[in-house]
């Protein structure tokens, strides 16, 4: 899965079984997902046909779930944890009809889901929103547009399950916990931010939630000067391409993929063909690299 904002909207891009809350939900393949900022007072009569005519604009075919709100995507929260990754808008002012608010929420798996625990995910990130709420103070568990969309390209053994017993239900449930009262913090103006949020789930110095901020990084330099840090969470991680990094044995008798003396995603003919074409494939940036020098 690829992810990137164009102009108002949020795309994730890949193969994936899906299932969404959403407008035209339901389970099924799909290649893309969306989440696309609308005017505060949009009231189109037909959004499946305002979904659609987005897909078409960007030349993607029609095996899509797209998202509407009105949260601008400076207010987007993401969240990297282990082999998913969260994606968070978040308004409140819409408890009732009359607003024009609303939380959607992405869950993308890199490991496989059973259809039974993608919608086990959809409960359990529910849950996780409401406690949100709760612990911010709001008096409801949600808004009257909420939508939730799950995903996943896993192949392979699928987890069959997904409640917050589980290993990957809790990791959803501490996602959306901490993703909703961020991207409302956000939102709100008391945390301001002119570009989406990235948060990394670090386990090193002990386990918790860290933002990557370009320019207050914790961990600048963490390459060589006249290199690029536009993707501080790689986007082909774990690539699995031995030429970039190697297998590991991690600290719980596992094995992790490590990239610690990779800095191809930094280098800056790469990293801003990356930024133009974020589909591009780990070959096509390794002959340009070659190509270029």
């Amino acid at each position: 899965m690829r992810y990137f904002i164009r102009e108002s909207t949020l795309f994730l891009r890949g193969p994936m079984v899906a299932a969404s809350t959403g407008i035209h939900g339901g389970i099924r393949p799909v290649s893309t997902i969306f989440n696309q900022t609308v005017p505060k007072h949009f009231d189109h009569r037909d959004p499946i046909r305002h979904l659609t005519a987005v897909a078409d604009r960007y030349g993607f075919s029609h095996d899509f779930f797209g998202m509407l709100t009105a949260v601008n995507m400076s207010s987007l929260c993401i969240f990297h944890y282990d082999y998913l990754t969260t994606f968070v808008t978040a308004g409140v002012s819409n408890p009732n009809p009359d607003g024009p608010n609303t939380i959607n929420i992405i869950v993308h798996s890199r490991q496989g889901l059973t259809d039974g625990a993608m919608l086990e995910t959809i409960i359990t990130a529910t849950e996780a929103k409401a406690k949100a709420l709760r612990e911010m103070g709001y008096a409801f568990t949600g808004t009257t547009t909420d939508a939730v969309v799950v995903a996943h390209e896993g192949e392979g053994e699928a987890h069959e399950y997904a409640g917050t017993l589980t290993e990957v239900g809790r990791r959803i449930y501490e996602s959306v916990q901490f993703g909703v009262r961020q991207a409302l913090l956000r939102h709100e103006g008391e945390i301001p931010r002119s570009a989406p949020s990235l948060f990394i789930y670090s386990r090193y110095g002990g386990d918790r939630w860290v933002e990557w901020c370009p320019r207050d990084c914790p961990y600048y330099p963490c390459h060589f000067k006249g290199q690029r840090c536009d993707f501080c969470y790689c986007p082909f991680y774990p690539c699995g391409d031995e030429e970039l990094g190697g297998w590991v044995e991690s600290s719980s008798g596992g094995v992790v993929w490590s990239c610690q003396h990779c800095d191809f995603i930094h280098l800056p003919r790469v990293a801003e063909y990356l930024k133009t074409y974020p589909e591009a494939s780990l070959e096509e940036l390794k002959a340009l690299q070659k190509k270029t020098g």
